[in-house]
């Protein structure tokens, strides 16, 4: 029998993740992301955020993100992998419904599992005047 053999997680897969995320390409995002992926969001009312569970919640979520903040751009810090686990530090900038302009500072968390992404833990800078 026959076993397939998953490519390794490496700075590659991170940076064309990001680049699935600036084209607002959610098949091309939800392809680096496990079935049964989990997502936590920043904001929500738990210590940890907004948790969503499985492709369709997960998708959901990005969705609302880029709904939300109209033209979501990721630029990415720097990417970095550690076996099974891994970190992106990017600027997230856009434009909120009322016109306000965002760029934020944030970083993900990730579990890599199978050669996919099945953690991505999501911290975010908040500004505040």
């Amino acid at each position: 029998m026959a076993t397939v053999q998953q490519q390794p997680v490496d700075v590659a897969f991170l940076e064309r993740f990001a680049e699935a995320f600036n084209r607002h390409d959610l098949d091309a995002i939800m392809a680096h992301m496990t079935e049964d992926c989990v997502f936590y969001r920043s904001s929500g009312p738990e210590p940890y955020g907004t948790r969503y569970q499985g492709q369709a919640a997960v998708r959901a979520a990005f969705e609302d993100v880029m709904r939300t903040i109209q033209g979501v751009r990721f630029e990415p810090i720097r990417h970095a992998v550690f076996g099974a686990r891994g970190i992106s530090e990017w600027t997230m900038t856009g434009t909120l419904a009322d016109g306000s302009p965002v760029e934020q500072r944030g970083l993900d968390l990730f579990e890599f599992r199978d050669g996919k992404i099945a953690v991505k833990d999501s911290y975010l800078k908040r500004r505040t005047s």
